[in-house]
């Protein structure tokens, strides 16, 4: 290695290390904050909080190594250029181009490394994360009630509104569907204000409700009776709701059994995945059709009824004219009701293939995602340090702000196209790529115009067509005027 490509690459050595390292940093303390309120204050270990960190932390790497490629070219190459060493890197023959040969040739290493972290490490910490927090919301129940949804706790369904206190154990505007012997949501409560109390020396959980209201549909045992849907309400300033956390507080931290998302697999099984997906919703789309027309009664309908002979009948705009009026009746009859039949099942089948579609969909996300991350990396260091050549500014300050605003641009332009991508509108590869494919011309023309030594922007070169256009005028009317 020569002497100029070693002093180049160790220079970007330095700045990258401790860039990914604070950028690291932030953004682990940015976890921290987003899930201090499930962790602080619920006795647990000091080592399985870090065993949680440690397993949330590569799935940063997608954020943080774009970023820190980003930054870095554009602080090492804009110190170069601020300090006049690419002038004199120029005046002894050597190009832009061949001063970034060994870089080339690191990042290139970087995003094989990039691929195979994401193909390996981060399904990995992936399946480790997941796993670790289910069995601490199992440990611990105040983690598994989330904000807005109904969250099954012991024997009863509830939903909150909002969460409060330090651990979490103040609850408003709780809505509980209570379980019982029989199948089906019959006991319904609703309270302005809830509490979680207990301790952790016993296997019962106290959920003390307050001014709210008690609903139970009375399922009588005569058939005949439940058509009157007899029911009981009443209002309570407060009620208690004892909860058994026996075999909940009997949990192995250790447990590694769920395994339901696209996280956590690598390309083959991914590809395996997606295969399977897509058969098995081929299939389902195909059943639908045969069950649909089948839905009709049109297979069967000429085993129940006989129509007229079409040589003599007179036949008018309608087919009921070949049947008699009863039939006809009974067949409209029918087609009404099958429609009605039709439309409902129509309705529950498109929110089944619909979700069906979504997470297929996510699948081929997560595949391509892992070829994105190496590819964006190569993509960005070629925007980044012809970028820091031509602004010709080092250090943290507005390499920084350059770097956070295209790094912005890149990261939101993703997550739109992906949450379009998760719903159909958009195709899978596309939204995975988009990003990046933005990014490349953008890169070919900051590469370009640095090896060019031409600035950013020259305003001149908007304006010159025009002065062209005005000298030409000008020289037209002289000319008519001399005629």
């Amino acid at each position: 290695m020569k002497i100029l490509d070693r002093y180049i690459l160790t220079s970007y050595l330095k700045t990258f290390f401790s860039v990914f390292i604070i950028l690291m940093f932030i953004f682990v303390l940015q976890t921290i904050w987003l899930y201090i309120g499930e962790l602080a204050g619920k006795d647990l270990d000091t080592e399985i909080i870090f065993k949680f960190l440690l397993y949330f932390s590569p799935k940063l790497i997608p954020l943080v190594l774009p970023l820190t490629i980003l930054l870095t070219s554009i602080m090492t190459f804009g110190n170069f250029a601020e300090n006049y060493e690419f002038a004199a890197m120029k005046s002894s023959g050597i190009s832009l181009q061949r001063a970034m040969r060994g870089l080339t040739i690191f990042i290139f290493l970087v995003s094989l490394t990039a691929f195979f972290f994401a193909n390996n490490v981060i399904p990995a910490a992936e399946f480790k994360s997941i796993n670790l927090r289910k069995n601490i919301a199992k440990l611990k129940p105040a983690m598994a009630i989330t904000e807005g949804i109904f969250n099954e706790v012991g024997n009863i369904n509830i939903k909150v509104e909002d969460k409060s206190g330090d651990n979490g154990q103040y609850l408003s505007d709780v809505i509980i569907h209570k379980k019982g012997p029989r199948s089906g949501n019959f006991t319904v409560m609703k309270a302005n204000k809830g509490e979680l109390a207990g301790s952790t020396d016993s296997d019962i959980l106290s959920l003390i409700l307050k001014d709210g209201n008690y609903y139970d549909e009375i399922q009588p045992n005569d058939p005949g009776k439940r058509r009157d849907k007899p029911y009981a309400k009443s209002y309570f300033e407060e009620y208690t709701i004892n909860i058994d956390l026996s075999e909940w507080n009997d949990v192995d931290m250790e447990d590694e059994t769920y395994r339901n998302t696209q996280g956590m697999l690598k390309i083959s099984e991914l590809r395996q995945s997606i295969d399977s997906f897509s058969t098995a919703y081929n299939k389902q789309v195909e059943s639908f059709k045969t069950n649909m027309y089948s839905r009709t009664g049109m297979t069967t309908i000429g085993l129940n009824y006989e129509p007229a002979d079409t040589t003599t009948a007179e036949i008018g705009d309608s087919v009921l004219d070949l049947y008699s009026t009863q039939q006809a009746a009974q067949i409209a009859g029918f087609a009404t009701g099958s429609v009605e039949a039709a439309l409902s099942h129509l309705n529950l089948k498109k929110n089944e293939l619909k979700a069906n579609s979504k997470q297929l969909n996510k699948f081929e996300i997560a595949l391509h995602e892992k070829y994105a991350l190496a590819v964006a990396c190569f993509v960005l260091f070629f925007v980044g340090a012809p970028l820091g050549a031509i602004i010709r500014k080092g250090g943290m300050g507005l390499p920084m702000v350059v770097a956070i605003l295209l790094f912005l641009t890149y990261h939101f332009i993703g997550i739109f196209a992906k949450n379009s991508a998760e719903d159909g509108s958009l195709s899978p590869f596309i939204a995975t790529w988009l990003s990046t494919f933005i990014m490349l011309p953008l890169g070919i023309f900051l590469t370009y115009r640095a090896t060019t030594d031409q600035g950013l922007f020259v305003i001149g070169n908007f304006f010159e067509p025009i002065k062209r256009l005005l000298k030409k005028a000008g020289i037209t009317k002289a000319k008519d005027k001399t005629e």
